[in-house]
């Protein structure tokens, strides 16, 4: 057979055996390269029948053409290989750049600090002489040199507030670049090729403060032009409006700008700033945005207090850009506040006194705003849904703010408070304007128009202690059955269609299952949107239960758990399942905040689920470790808001409806809280066993000592003790305990049966044994029970068992045995389904 080779370098010939290479022409080249387009890695079938739609390929053999097309996607291999690592250069090299100039400030600082304790060192001596001087003259030299000049008062005309925008420009670059600012670098945060950039956050200096270095794939024009525009990257601006706009000598503009603040809780008020921005080119070609706040002490032009803000202030902050070589914008971002922590109760303090928590919401969430930008540029094509990046992020953008809106219920926009029923713990607020309402009802089929004309919110706070906020919100999302009710989320979707919709009498029909489909989409770094699907949820209508399929959009952030202080939410809104552009949104959620005034010490790392804590002894389990103690007294703030569209004349009904709702949620967050805080984690994280169980490990030893003891068999096959639960955990069978009660309930089940009874660890003793059997397996199990205490075990036949969900699961057969305890006394029953499958 003739030998054929080939390179990866040309793949416009060929190497034949005789040392001759045989050339393609152009035309079969173009060819071949517009095949390749179609199909880079065509089968041998479609290689022949390529060669037989394209006669000028006819005279090719097969082979050969394999051949180009391996050497073509070589070439595409190392074309993308090489292009990565120019980038990744690229990128290092910048980021040296950047970590040579923190190396000069730091040295800078370093010097400073030796000059001021040289400097304080003298005046100490001097102030020792001084004390043997009782002179008036002496006393008072002394004292007027420790005096702070103050600022002179400017009036409010254009040069007034050149002079203020001059000053605010060099206030903001000794903190960008100088040391005006004792920067300490962010805990969790690792400059790399892969990173953010560096972030610092402020210590020991007025108000809080954060700073951040980068590298973004944009010109310095259109950076400056998209930080501008804050309320499309900072998802806490409710809104900024430029009142006045003026051109200075130099080139630059100064703008007078009026901006407000969500807050993000509804047990505080919201924030607004009087801004002065200065934007300017410096004599290096640095493109640079500075701002701050405008006072009475200023004398410059004042803004009225505004009903339900709280006037906070900004010091000097803002971007600092330079053009990169090779293309792109380094960029430094400078962010100070004053919020003004007074106007809060104690207990939300550290929210407005973290530096870290600034960092993460502001200053850092414009630079990854920037680098999703810059993707776009070099990522253009649709991903999620058919829809391109931008669109994605302007719906997220949408779910953010609408879930903003009803946690704050300004005033201005409509929404005005109902009396409460006696209990401050739920506020109820009702919003009936046109422009709230306008796209939340379209029409009936028949033509008629909807009649839900009004928009109901039920919020509420609360405080949670020593549950870290990544788990409790992974929970909630994956287990949406443990908290939501199926009619509540039946009659939201149908409320926001184009048809008729009725008040839930009861919960109605059952909670089919929950399917988070394949479109998840990541916005931006730890956040991501997805749709969620609720399948054949029983819903009342015209005096009957019909299965309807809800769908959900859902934005969830702050996920990861060593993440520091982190946000995390959880807001979702029902969709039509076409999914339009102008689709109705409103949106409902959670979010949980770290409250820890010390957010410099990483989490502790815990997941929800008893798999996780197998792998780690008693003594040495990661959520009982070292950083228990840190953990031992953190607490975070959980606000909750929900929101329902609906019919003005039903506002009574509705309105208790919702009450009663969201008091059922915060149970329901509360006991799920319980049994996730560090207390409850043992050496079986996310097991909390009734008062008087055993551990987990010592139950899993007593299942298999018992099991072995009545049938002669070992249950599971596994060397040590330690390993006993972790065998027992991924046993293939459905394996579950239940108490030796009147009405037994469950106490403890493996993977497989959780999995098989659809619920999870910190549900699982709320199901009864009676209630997953039907009427003939209950039979069997009454008649045959006493048998299992008496002779200590029991093999039942094949049958149908139900999940919590309400579906039937078949098994192949089943045995249940008395687990005796070191006393051997018995402890609990223990059955095993064997070959389960749901029908």
């Amino acid at each position: 057979m003739m030998a054929v080779t080939s390179s990866c370098k040309d793949g416009t010939k060929i190497a034949m055996d005789n040392g001759k290479y045989v050339r393609y022409t152009p035309e079969q080249v173009e060819a071949l390269e517009r095949l390749y387009h179609e199909c880079p890695k065509p089968s041998s079938i479609r290689r022949q029948q390529l060669i037989r739609e394209c006669p000028i390929l006819s005279n090719i053999e097969p082979k050969q053409i394999k051949v180009w097309f391996q050497n073509r996607r070589c070439r595409e291999k190392q074309r993308k290989e090489a292009s990565r690592l120019q980038a990744v250069n690229r990128k290092l090299t910048a980021m040296n750049k950047l970590l040579m100039e923190e190396n000069d400030r730091l040295q800078k600082q370093v010097s400073q600090l030796v000059y001021e304790n040289s400097y304080f060192r003298q005046q100490t001596q001097n102030t020792t002489l001084a004390t043997t001087d009782t002179s008036c003259e002496s006393v008072v030299t002394g004292g007027q040199h420790h005096l702070t000049p103050q600022h002179p008062p400017r009036d409010a005309s254009p040069a007034g507030l050149m002079s203020i925008a001059e000053e605010t420009l060099a206030e903001f670059l000794s903190k960008a670049t100088g040391t005006a600012v004792e920067w300490v670098q962010m805990p969790g945060m690792k400059p790399g090729p892969d990173s953010i950039g560096i972030v610092a956050i402020s210590h020991g200096c007025t108000g809080v403060a954060a700073r951040a270095c980068g590298l973004v794939g944009l010109e310095p024009t259109r950076v400056a032009e998209i930080l501008k525009d804050r309320p499309s990257w900072y998802r806490d601006c409710r809104a900024v409006d430029v009142l006045n706009v003026l051109s200075t000598g130099n080139g630059g503009t100064i703008e007078l700008l009026y901006m407000q603040l969500y807050a993000p809780t509804t047990l505080a008020p919201a924030r607004d700033f009087w801004l002065l921005r200065y934007t300017s080119v410096l004599e290096d070609g640095s493109l640079v945005v500075c701002e701050r706040s405008l006072n009475n002490t200023q004398n410059g032009p004042t803004m009225p207090p505004v009903q339900n803000f709280v006037r906070a202030e900004m010091l000097p902050s803002g971007y600092l850009i330079r053009a990169c070589e090779g293309g792109g914008s380094i960029i430094h971002v400078v962010d100070h506040m004053e919020l003004e922590p007074w106007s809060v109760p104690e207990v939300l303090r550290p929210l407005y006194e973290s530096s870290t928590l600034l960092a993460q919401k502001t200053t850092m969430a414009a630079l990854r705003h920037l680098r999703q930008i810059s993707q776009d540029v070099s990522q253009p094509n649709a991903t999620g849904w058919g829809r391109r990046p931008a669109a994605l992020r302007a719906l997220s953008q949408r779910l953010s703010k609408g879930f903003n809106e009803a946690v704050n219920g300004f005033t201005d926009e409509g929404w005005s408070m109902l009396e409460s029923d006696g209990i401050d713990d739920v506020t109820l607020l009702v919003n009936s304007s046109p422009s709230k309402m306008m796209g939340v009802n379209l029409s009936y089929p028949n033509g008629f128009p909807s009649v839900s004309n009004a928009v109901l919110c039920a919020k509420a706070s609360m405080l949670l202690q020593n549950v870290p906020p990544a788990i409790l919100l992974r929970f909630l999302r994956e287990h949406r059955s443990e908290w939501a009710d199926s009619s509540i989320d039946a009659y939201s979707a149908a409320a926001i269609k184009a048809g008729p919709c009725s008040l839930p009498v009861s919960r109605a029909g059952s909670f089919g299952g929950q399917v988070i489909l394949p479109l998840a989409h990541t916005i931006e770094h730890e956040e991501f949107m997805e749709v969620i699907k609720l399948e054949n949820m029983g819903h009342y209508r015209d005096d009957m239960i019909m299965p309807v399929d809800i769908f959900l959009l859902q934005l969830c952030s702050g996920v990861d758990e060593n993440a520091i202080g982190t946000c995390a939410e959880l807001v979702f809104a029902p969709i039509d399942a076409s999914f339009s552009d102008d689709a109705p949104i409103l949106p409902s959620g959670f979010r949980i905040i770290p409250l820890d005034s010390g957010m410099d010490t990483p989490s502790p790392n815990r997941t929800l689920d008893l798999a996780s804590a197998l792998e780690v002894g008693p003594t040495g389990n990661r959520a009982s470790g070292d950083n228990a103690s840190n953990s031992g007294n953190r607490k975070s703030v959980m606000t909750i808001a929900f929101q329902f569209a609906f019919e003005m004349h039903l506002q009574e009904n509705v309105a208790a409806m919702a009450r009663q709702y969201v008091r059922s949620i915060i149970a329901s967050v509360q006991r799920v809280a319980l049994a996730l805080s560090p207390s409850n984690f043992g050496s079986h994280a996310g097991f909390r066993p009734p008062p008087g169980s055993p551990e987990a490990q010592t139950l899993a030893r007593w299942i298999c000592q018992s099991y072995r003891c009545y049938l002669g068999a070992e249950l599971i096959k596994s060397e040590g003790s330690e390993s006993v639960l972790k065998s027992l955990w991924h046993h293939s069978d459905a394996v579950l305990c239940c108490s030796l009660k009147a009405l037994p309930v469950f106490t403890f089940a493996n993977q497989a049966g959780l999995d098989m009874l659809e619920t999870t660890l910190v549900a699982l003793q709320d199901i009864t044994l009676e209630k997953i059997f039907d009427d003939n397996g209950r039979k069997t199990l009454c008649s045959e029970f006493p048998q299992i205490m008496q002779q200590g075990f029991m093999c039942l036949q094949g049958g149908i068992c139900m999940s919590s969900m309400g579906r039937p699961v078949s098994y192949e057969r089943a045995v249940a045995w008395k687990v005796l305890n070191e006393e051997e006394n018995a402890h609990c029953i223990c059955f095993m389904f064997i070959n389960w499958s749901f029908v």
